[in-house]
């Protein structure tokens, strides 16, 4: 059974970081492309990055440039490092996997994370 478990969030002020992880399991890692998305309070979950078992990423315009999407096939996790935060990133966070690279859609993605909040204050 694949397990997706984010971890990392928290509360910071406007202009700080966070740095998200999702720990996977039930599946040859190494093999999928993982994602991160995002969902506010009364919006619709959206794309955040994605990165392919190859490395290749791929972001949102709307974090492009400061949020930074990474793995570590040893440890079988993905992380997502967010600097410059925004009142506007503040979400639930999610993480999932893929069996198909650079997709932004949730179709694409077949296991999904629990979520961890994201709150940035102005």
């Amino acid at each position: 059974q694949v397990q997706l478990v984010e971890s990392g969030g928290g509360s910071v002020q406007a202009g700080g970081s966070l740095r998200l992880s999702c720990a996977a399991s039930g599946r040859t890692f190494s093999l999928y492309a993982m994602g991160w998305f995002r969902q506010a309070p009364g919006k619709e979950r959206e794309f955040v990055a994605t990165i392919s078992s190859g490395r290749t990423t791929y972001y949102a315009d709307s974090v492009k440039g400061r949020f930074t999407i990474s793995r570590d096939s040893a440890k079988n996790t993905v992380y997502l490092q967010m600097n410059s935060l925004k009142p506007e990133d503040t979400a639930v966070y999610y993480c999932a996997s893929s069996r198909f690279s650079e997709r932004t859609t949730i179709p694409w993605y077949d296991y999904w994370g629990q979520g961890t909040q994201v709150t940035v204050s102005s």
